[in-house]
């Protein structure tokens, strides 16, 4: 009974901690309906800054002020920079398309890494505790740490805060508005500019406290932004988007459940938030205190006529590339004949997202889950039964197809970021399967010697092989888009209403779109698994999904060859840039940053105007 109170306890603590991240979160995305990335990088800037002045003269020689002072600093701190980044990067982009404003906070999280890395380097740092908070008392016998008892209280306390400012000041109100109808609080003539700025300025500041509180705790690594991030958003989705007292509610639940499943389900705690969401969602799919948006549902601003035949240029170009590729590589070394192959696969990878996120007008934050399904299909079939690479290349998008049809039953239902989270949600479950299922999967030590068949060792005919069943993938996907079946997946995405009302059965050509693209990345996954001669974890966890997202988004979602162009210049650029410098994260942060600003509809539109086409 004494260790279920002290669990129960500690979950507590880590709630109210995920709470302070979550309501600042919660804020930005209520007013500018922006999913911010960056985020956790405001949480981690927060404890970078609150050690540096803790530790340091003078407020290291004040004693517990200097130490408090500290943490409210480090806070208001996060806060400006949070400000700075709304008024210098995200306020130029408001009429880009949300997705693309995802792309731009996940450029600054690439940006704040190397930063944080070049001023404080790689090395762990451990805080003083806190004053008059050191020690433990006793509870039910057994000994609990001051300062998470102080913790506890914290949350509860911001939340009284946060309630005050909204419905008993000015600007809180202006907040609920803009919430509720950004246009007509600005045909009241409210400054939308300064009441953004301020809405940044509170939710980084709140990230950065909830850095800053975690120095007597943990570690402060240059990994806690993207760690701290994923939790955030599940606390966010599963209690209701733009619903403060849902995310206090998300936060108790999925901190309580973790505390208590590392005493009875310890193999699942990895991927608990995950069910938790998943399971929250299918019952309830504006999380559990959110609302469902009133009014029928926007049109997508990917909606545009549908392109007609490639201009003359274009496919001159096209068939200047394919010589290229088909002429060229027999005089290139091995790297980069590896390297050829790998794009090939990635563009697949991408074109496959592109099929629901364009045409279907669907957003998936983990598509992973099917790049990686393939790999494994090609691996555990040539580990367990001996299956040659033809056997797996033929099974590879079956299993992944079948996945996402499984998968896509329950996402294509939602819509928004509640459908793109969810498919996070399956994709960390898979992940999880693939992680701790060491018996058949390997584990974190993977599947090795997936090798191609004899004659297709070689990297030239490798290469070939690559390039053969890519363009085809990607030949099959844009027949799919000009077809009747894509023309019924774009009227469900441009207006539902009118779509049901013609007879096409939206659920259904979600769903099928939704499994044609999971099949697509399962072949590049199989091939990208012979490439390497091994699969592992990795294909299917989250940085994988990201990588997908902003080849799609760098190149653009209007037509196929923007994942094309996308997988080619962002692959291409992090493989030029890892290889120039240490650095490489910062300046594929800014070109990413620069491609924005300046080319908000992605690389393939900005190509189609500048040739008039």
């Amino acid at each position: 009974m004494e260790t279920l109170a002290v669990q129960a306890l500690t979950g507590l603590a880590s709630a109210s901690s995920l709470f302070l991240v979550a309501s600042g979160l919660t804020v930005i995305f209520g007013v500018s309906r922006i999913v911010n990335f960056a985020h956790g990088s405001f949480y981690m800037l927060g404890a970078f800054l609150a050690w540096t002045l803790v530790s340091h003269a003078p407020l290291a020689e004040w004693g517990g002020w200097g130490f408090w002072g500290g943490i409210l600093l480090a806070a208001l701190a996060v806060g400006l920079l949070g400000a700075a980044a709304e008024m210098v990067i995200l306020r130029r982009i408001y009429r880009a398309p949300e997705l693309f404003q995802l792309l731009a906070t996940f450029a600054l999280v690439l940006v704040v890494q190397d930063l944080v890395l070049l001023l404080w380097g790689a090395d762990d740092k451990f805080g003083p505790r806190a004053p008059l908070l050191r020690g433990a008392t006793e509870i039910f016998g057994l000994r609990f740490p001051r300062y998470d008892l102080f913790l506890i209280a914290v949350g509860p306390v911001v939340l009284g805060l946060l309630w005050l400012l909204f419905h008993r000041t000015r600007f809180g109100i202006l907040l609920r508005a803009a919430t509720q109808d950004r246009e007509m609080v600005a045909a009241l003539g409210v400054d939308q500019q300064l009441l953004f700025t301020g809405v940044f300025c509170l939710g980084s500041a709140l990230a950065g406290l909830g850095g800053a509180l975690q120095l007597p705790r943990e570690a402060v690594t240059i990994h806690m932004d993207m760690a701290i991030i994923v939790q955030a958003f599940v606390v966010v989705v599963v209690g209701g988007l733009g619903s403060l007292p849902g995310a206090f509610l998300a936060a108790l639940l999925i901190s309580e459940l973790h505390a208590f499943g590392i005493l009875v389900l310890p193999r699942i705690t990895l991927v608990l938030a995950f069910l938790v969401m998943a399971i929250v969602l299918v019952l309830r799919p504006y999380g559990l205190l959110g609302r469902k948006p009133e009014g029928p549902p926007p049109a997508t601003e990917a909606a545009a006529p549908l392109p007609g035949p490639a201009p003359r240029w274009l496919q001159g170009a096209g068939m200047a590339a394919l010589a290229a590729l088909l002429l060229l590589p027999p005089f290139l070394g091995e790297y980069p004949l590896i390297l050829l192959a790998d794009f090939a696969a990635l563009v697949l990878f991408a074109a496959s997202l592109h099929l629901i996120m364009g045409p279907g007008g669907m957003a998936s934050f983990g598509h992973a889950a099917y790049f990686g399904a393939g790999a494994y299909a090609a691996a555990l079939l040539a580990r367990h039964l001996g299956a040659p690479m033809e056997v797996g290349l033929v099974a590879a998008p079956f299993f992944a197809g079948l996945v996402g049809f499984l998968f896509g039953w329950f996402c294509v239902r939602l819509s928004g970021v509640y459908s793109a989270m969810l498919t996070l949600a399956f994709a960390q479950i898979a992940w999880s399967v693939a992680f701790q299922w060491v018996e058949v999967t390997g584990g974190d030590n993977g599947i090795l010697g997936v090798w191609p068949s004899e004659w297709a060792r070689g990297r030239l005919a490798f290469w070939y092989l690559s390039l053969a069943l890519c363009g085809l993938g990607v030949w099959m996907l844009r027949r799919a888009i000009h077809a009747p079946f894509g023309m019924a997946l774009r009227a469900q995405r441009d207006s539902p209403l009118r779509a049901e009302a013609i007879g096409i059965d939206a659920f259904r050509i979600r769903w099928l779109a939704f499994a044609l693209a999971a099949a697509m990345a399962g072949v590049a996954g199989a091939l990208f698994a012979y490439g390497k001669g091994s699969v592992f974890p990795s294909s299917l966890d989250i940085p994988r999904s990201v990588d997908a997202l902003l080849m799609v988004l760098l190149g653009g979602v209007h037509s196929l060859s923007g994942p094309i162009l996308g997988a080619v210049a962002y692959a291409g650029l992090q493989e030029q840039l890892s290889r120039l410098t240490d650095l490489w994260r910062l300046l594929l942060g800014l070109v990413i940053l620069a491609l924005v600003l300046f080319f908000p509809g992605g690389l393939a539109r900005a190509f189609y105007r500048r040739r008039g086409a």
